[in-house]
């Protein structure tokens, strides 16, 4: 019963209709990759000494890469 008067006086102390969204969010979308496990091992090894989960390490690695605009060399 108690949360229900706390949500009423929010609603009545904070007026959120003329907020905007926040440009700084990310979009971000789930998906499905097969990578090699001596990949998966590096980033996991990067993660445990980062503090940082490797699949947001492998996603912060992707972003560097379309921002540097990097290319992939076939030998």
């Amino acid at each position: 019963m108690g949360e229900k008067n706390i949500d009423t006086e929010m609603e009545q102390e904070y007026d959120f209709s003329s907020a905007r969204p926040n440009p700084y969010v990310v979009k971000r979308r789930p998906v499905s990759m097969n990578l090699a496990e001596e990949e998966i091992s590096y980033f996991k090894q990067q993660a445990q000494s980062t503090g940082i989960p490797y699949q947001n390490l492998i996603n912060l690695y992707l972003v560097q890469c379309a921002r540097e605009h990097k290319t992939l060399k076939f030998s």
